[in-house]
């Protein structure tokens, strides 16, 4: 038998945004309940860009409110090697999902909310299609 994890998915949104222009005034929310402690989960930021998108990274600023505190952090996502999207490619069209934790972390029972919040220079930033967040349970 081989022992390898895999992931069930729990919770997925994104928010569009209008004229592919992401603002740094548009912090876009997202809610969801953990009910199941024992697990643990692999929390992801989900961005669509076109590949028209000029930088390599992104930073944001990541707001998680959960039961018990309430975290910010200003982060960078990687996105390209200088020679390739890191995400997988459809046409003109680049998904990332990247993790937020380095190991699946154990969540306390209750109702999370994060916001993200685009913090490069150029505002707005152009060519974002879409950003979100991804939860998946991950089980043994």
């Amino acid at each position: 038998m081989l022992n390898a994890c895999t992931t069930i998915d729990v919770f997925e949104q994104s928010k569009p945004f209008p004229n592919h222009q992401w603002k740094s005034s548009e912090m876009p929310s997202f809610t969801f309940e953990i009910k199941d402690t024992v697990a643990y989960y692999n929390l992801l930021v989900v961005l669509r860009h076109e590949d028209a998108y000029r930088y390599k990274n992104i930073w944001l600023n990541v707001q998680m409110k959960s039961p018990d505190s309430t975290l910010q952090i200003k982060r960078e996502f990687i996105l390209s090697n200088n020679t390739q999207w890191l995400g997988a490619t459809m046409s003109d069209i680049v998904e990332h999902r990247i993790a937020f934790n380095k190991t699946p972390a154990r969540l306390v029972k209750g109702k999370y909310t994060f916001t993200l919040q685009q913090a490069m220079r150029e505002d707005p930033l152009d060519y974002i299609l879409n950003a979100g967040i991804r939860i998946e349970k991950v089980k043994p």
